[in-house]
């Protein structure tokens, strides 16, 4: 059995070679290197993989979510709703503006922004709502979605972690998570499941004007050369890194029903297990994307855990060790803690597991059989 990585880079890049080799030559050939032809391939193909009518390819995740929040005509003050689990870019950029974060609890089921929490924390300045697709499982959109309308509120989804997911509404409509409100944002981190060789972001969304000004707010604030009609950011996807993208994009479903495989053997596996909570596996097969494989460890052994996988070389996540309301960056006496009792059990319980698209059976069962040694 080969060493167990967190996540494989190597071998996925093993597995199509040629045609990343012949797709980089092409860009190395040609010399544009920004903005040039792979840049607006892959926005293309982006746009029909996501059935939306713009994509506006960007340095990072980061900038993607700022530009989504730029485009908004936001002002000092205003408040923006995001979940309490997460990565911090989500909650860096509205400080960054000026605006006013409110940070809500999640559902225990899916890590996912709890949409009553969300309800309860509107007040007349809030002007957004920025769900997080957490792990690859989508959050509840159709609730959002209906508190949003009711609210008159603007969605951003932060779609970095859930690309290629689909979620079902009310009405049978099916949509790639990232496409359900104003604007989605995504990144292309290496590890994500359509992960870059660098850095990479993108911003999608079906509303021209949006799409226009976003443009726009990327490229230093300019539509015609020279000619700078907002303050703006430096946000470009390069060449070289859509070539890759556009190769990977074409094995991103592959890909992620690898991970969806991967995670019905680890719960299979691990089914029934004192102290063990699976994650949740949706029946429709695509609604999950398994960026991450989640268990949570109750009664005080997680910690416990980590120190024996790591003896045993097997690698593994905490994501998130403090919660975002805990950070020093973030705090403010006036959240009340008990305002997130959900996200306060989750950062003392939470596992992820070796996830990504080389991963084998045997690496899956002995990560478990180790995993329920401890345990038992």
């Amino acid at each position: 059995m080969k060493s167990i990585k967190m996540v494989d880079l190597n071998g996925q890049y093993e597995a199509i070679k040629s045609e990343l080799d012949i797709a980089l030559y092409s860009v190395l050939n040609t010399t544009t290197f920004i903005n040039g032809p792979a840049v607006k391939e892959f926005q293309n193909n982006l746009q029909k993989y996501l059935n939306v009518k713009h994509v506006i390819p960007c340095a990072n995740g980061t900038d993607a979510l700022q530009l989504a929040l730029m485009s908004l005509n936001l002002n000092p003050g205003d408040e923006i709703i995001t979940s309490d689990f997460t990565f911090a870019s989500t909650a860096e950029v509205v400080l960054l503006m000026g605006l006013k974060l409110k940070l809500v609890d999640i559902n225990k089921e899916t890590f996912n922004i709890d949409p009553l929490s969300v309800e309860r924390a509107i007040t007349p300045k809030t002007k957004a709502i920025i769900p997080v697709h957490l792990f690859g499982q989508p959050a509840d959109m159709q609730k959002i979605v209906e508190i949003a309308k009711h609210y008159k509120l603007q969605i951003i989804e932060d779609n970095a972690q859930a690309l290629g997911a689909t979620y079902t509404l009310k009405d049978g409509e099916k949509k790639k998570t990232g496409t359900i409100g104003d604007i989605g944002t995504t990144s292309f981190f290496p590890s994500k499941n359509l992960g870059a060789y660098g850095d990479g972001g993108a911003i999608y969304t079906d509303n021209n004007s949006l799409a226009q000004k976003i443009r726009i707010l990327a490229n230093h604030g300019m539509e015609k050369r020279y000619y700078h009609d907002l303050v703006g950011l430096n946000s470009r996807l390069d060449s070289m890194q859509a070539a890759i993208l556009n190769v990977k994009l074409k094995y991103l479903d592959s890909y992620n029903e690898s991970r969806r495989s991967s995670a019905i053997r680890y719960s299979n596996n691990l089914k029934g297990i004192n102290n063990i909570i699976t994650p949740n596996i949706p029946s429709n097969p695509q609604s999950h994307v398994f960026h991450q494989y989640t268990l949570r460890i109750i009664d005080s052994k997680r910690d416990l855990l980590t120190e024996y996988l790591t003896k045993s070389s097997i690698p593994f996540g905490i994501y998130y060790p403090v919660p975002l309301h805990n950070q020093k960056a973030y705090f403010s006496s006036e959240v009340d803690n008990k305002l997130f009792p959900v996200t306060n059990s989750a950062v003392k319980e939470v596992i992820s597991l070796p996830m990504h698209t080389e991963l084998s059976n045997d690496q899956i069962d002995h990560i478990s059989e180790k995993i329920i040694k401890f345990l038992n």
